[in-house]
């Protein structure tokens, strides 16, 4: 493959990927620390040769794939796969679990990063960027020490309850709002599955 059409492939792997996992081009600058402008070149087809280590980091934010990104059409194989294959022949994702207490700091690493460190669970379904958070207190009589929750790490935008961190009161609470306050508290994710604790 030329250099051009696995850039060509790249950009429509970037759009796609943010379309179907509910994400944006800011999300993708803030959570991979590329800048916008890298990211506006590359969907505008503005740089033919991207870096390798850019390559790396988008495919982390995505989890997929860094030898695919660039020569696999993920929308194409994904609708393949969504037809063909019964749910019982997905591959569970693996998701690191991170104890209340060391979330806040793990917040800015890597999905791949944190499962390469922490324990892992594993999550059936379609899904990138988990994580799981156990709990080392009570959520508003909702949630008790020990329970796991998976968390579609950074996910803003959606209709489920979110997980935040308040930054005031350092601990974590769930809510459901669409609006939040980024000075008062940090977002961790979408909830997508409780597994409570025994």
């Amino acid at each position: 493959m030329h250099k051009k059409e696995k850039t060509e492939r790249l950009k429509s792997n970037i759009k796609y990927l943010i379309k179907s996992r509910g994400e944006t081009q800011l999300s993708l600058c803030n959570s991979s620390g590329l800048t916008r402008t890298t990211i506006y070149n590359i969907l505008e087809g503005r740089v033919v040769n991207v870096q390798q280590s850019t390559i790396r980091k988008i495919s982390d934010f995505f989890g997929v794939s860094y030898q695919e990104i660039e020569v696999i059409d993920f929308e194409e194989r994904e609708i393949i796969e969504a037809s063909v294959s019964p749910e019982g022949n997905m591959n569970p994702a693996a998701v690191p679990i991170i104890r209340e207490g060391l979330l806040f700091q793990s917040l800015d690493k890597r999905v791949g990063e944190l499962a390469a460190t922490y324990p892992l669970t594993y999550y059936f379904g379609t899904a990138c960027n988990l994580i799981g958070v156990l709990l080392e207190n009570e959520i508003s009589g909702v949630n008790e020490p020990g329970d796991l929750l998976i968390v579609n790490k950074g996910m803003l935008y959606g209709d489920g309850e979110k997980l935040v961190y308040d930054k005031k009161t350092k601990k974590l609470l769930i809510v459901s709002a669409d609006y939040f306050d980024p000075d008062a508290v940090c977002i961790v994710g979408e909830i997508i599955e409780e597994r409570f604790n025994g």
